[in-house]
């Protein structure tokens, strides 16, 4: 196992990147994609810091390392 398999850090990058998807300028032969990538990227900022909100409350809860 990798040291970023369960770090918070492997999350925050992921919002980051999803972030990164809602600024991608999407031309010519990508341009009808631009929806789908705004939305993956949508996804990924609330799925990511869902996340990190819920190993935070574990966290201050005690039942996480």
């Amino acid at each position: 196992m990798s040291v970023l398999d369960r770090s918070p850090f492997l999350y925050l990058f992921c919002i980051i990147a999803g972030f990164a998807l809602l600024r991608v300028p999407l031309t010519g032969f990508f341009a009808p994609l631009s929806p789908l990538v705004v939305l993956i990227g949508i996804l990924a900022i609330l799925l990511f810091s869902l996340v990190l909100i819920i190993q935070g409350l574990l966290s201050l809860a005690g039942k996480r390392r």
